[in-house]
């Protein structure tokens, strides 16, 4: 099997990253854009020593699960994987991915529930990142996600998956940024002003947060004053040219936005934001409602971004935690504590760690706003706090970034909880060998649930209940 040479193949089965699996001659083909049980021709674009990756260059006889792409730029666009495959289909695909990773990573033969839907499969996407780039010959700037496996940018004008005034601002932004002497990024140069479009939205309010990512160490600016919508000069043109003027004009042509900020990032990386940011225009947050609670997200604060579907998961883990009488619960990797002052109503009293000071800056006023007395707040490394105490928890709720936690946080976690773990996670990897560890250390799985969090993706958002 060579690169280039093609083939009529049946697809058996489906990969966790989102690639229909073949088989040639016994050996494994993953390829793109397929679904089970499609006969398709592909091309080989690939070969390692125990698999291939390939394409699919036709489609000789689709699946039933095929469907019309819910985009045309489905397949170059590197955000909605599964994206040409039947919804309810997609949420079976989804429990598979998790069956699969308990089996084969954690060696967990535990029941897995049916994926929780997501309440809104259009326009759910609260948080939009693009990528910022610019035309060598005629200086244009371009702004999406990347293609598949690569960082060649796609020019996304219309985004199913998100709000349609977030289209609206970030084209608003391309169009206008070349007039204030803003130009696109280039990444192998590390040249050029614009790095990152990030949109933060709320359910909520339906308002949004811009922030634009600058190329640039915040010393070399000048800060301007946050301006109010009505402070702003009636000729916003007739402003310097420069970031803060464009910041300023964004937020006096939408009235969905609730302000803009500038983030600087004159590193060399594929982080997005910088260390620094500064409110231009309007607010540095935008308020999201959860059940009955309202949080303020900025433009660096870690929240889920399809509050529909977050808001199921926030009932599930109050839920697990009303089946203990006033109990006593940490919150780690709490972001702006959203799990801890969800539960605080029901919780003798809650501590929340989180090392982002902003993101716990954030907390504190929704902790004032609501009256909340029982949430202590802690901005450090969850593995710091633990080694610094002697106290034990009845509940610890875990929402660990994809890389999941390391031993060291789960044998501090085992040290300090008494009754229960409760664990989110968004990758099934991580948390099969993570909840194989605590089943070593004496642990029960007692439940796993999966919800359907970034629909028309492979990623899926797992909620598993460990007995201590």
């Amino acid at each position: 099997m060579l690169v280039n040479d093609e083939f009529d193949v049946s697809i058996e089965a489906y990969s966790n990253l989102g690639k229909g699996i073949a088989k040639i001659d016994g050996q494994v083909v993953f390829v793109e854009n397929a679904c089970t049980e499609d006969l398709v021709k592909i091309k080989i674009t690939d070969t390692a020593k125990n698999y291939a990756n390939a394409r699919v260059i036709d489609v000789i006889k689709p699946s039933e699960y095929r469907t019309e792409p819910i985009c045309p730029l489905q397949k170059v666009c590197g955000s909605c994987q599964l994206g040409f495959i039947d919804y309810n289909y997609q949420l079976k695909l989804k429990k598979q991915f998790v069956e699969d990773a308990m089996k084969r990573i954690g060696g967990i033969d535990a029941q897995i529930n049916d994926v929780i839907p997501s309440p809104k499969i259009k326009n759910y996407r609260q948080k939009i990142q693009y990528p910022v780039c610019q035309t060598k010959n005629s200086k244009r700037i371009l702004a999406g996600y990347y293609k598949l496996q690569s960082h060649e940018i796609v020019n996304i004008k219309y985004c199913p998956v998100q709000p349609e005034i977030c289209d609206e601002i970030i084209e608003f932004i391309r169009k206008n940024a070349p007039e204030y002497g803003i130009t696109g990024y280039d990444e192998k140069r590390h040249i050029g002003d614009l790095r990152h479009i990030v949109v933060r939205g709320s359910e909520y309010s339906g308002k949004f947060l811009v922030t634009l990512v600058m190329n640039k160490s915040l010393h070399r600016f000048v800060v301007p004053l946050p301006l109010t919508r009505e402070a702003l000069p009636p000729h916003p043109l007739s402003l310097p040219l420069g970031e803060g003027a464009f910041a300023q004009e964004i937020f006096n042509n939408f009235d969905e936005v609730s302000g803009v900020c500038l983030n600087f990032n004159d590193k060399k990386t594929n982080v997005i934001l910088g260390d620094k940011t500064i409110c231009v225009a309007g607010s540095d947050y935008v308020e999201e409602k959860i059940l009955d609670k309202i949080f303020k997200i900025g433009a660096d604060t870690f929240f889920q971004i399809n509050p529909k579907s977050a808001e199921n998961i926030f009932k599930y883990v109050k839920n697990e935690v009303l089946k203990f009488d006033n109990p006593t619960v940490l919150d780690a990797y709490a972001g702006i504590a959203t799990f801890g002052i969800i539960v605080s109503d029901i919780s003798k009293n809650v501590v929340s760690v989180e090392e982002n000071k902003s993101s716990i800056e954030k907390a504190k006023e929704v902790l004032r706003e609501n009256n909340i007395e029982n949430v202590e707040l802690f901005a450090q490394d969850t593995v710091k706090y633990l080694k610094s105490i002697k106290r034990k928890f009845d509940i610890t709720i875990l929402d660990p970034p994809r890389k999941g936690c390391t031993q060291e946080v789960l044998e501090e976690t085992l040290k300090h909880t008494s009754k229960e773990i409760i664990y989110v996670s968004c990758n099934p990897a991580t948390l099969a060998r993570d909840l194989k560890y605590l089943i070593s250390k004496g642990c029960k799985v007692k439940n796993i649930q999966p919800f359907d969090m970034f629909c028309h993706t492979y990623h899926v958002e797992t909620v598993a209940v460990v007995s201590v």
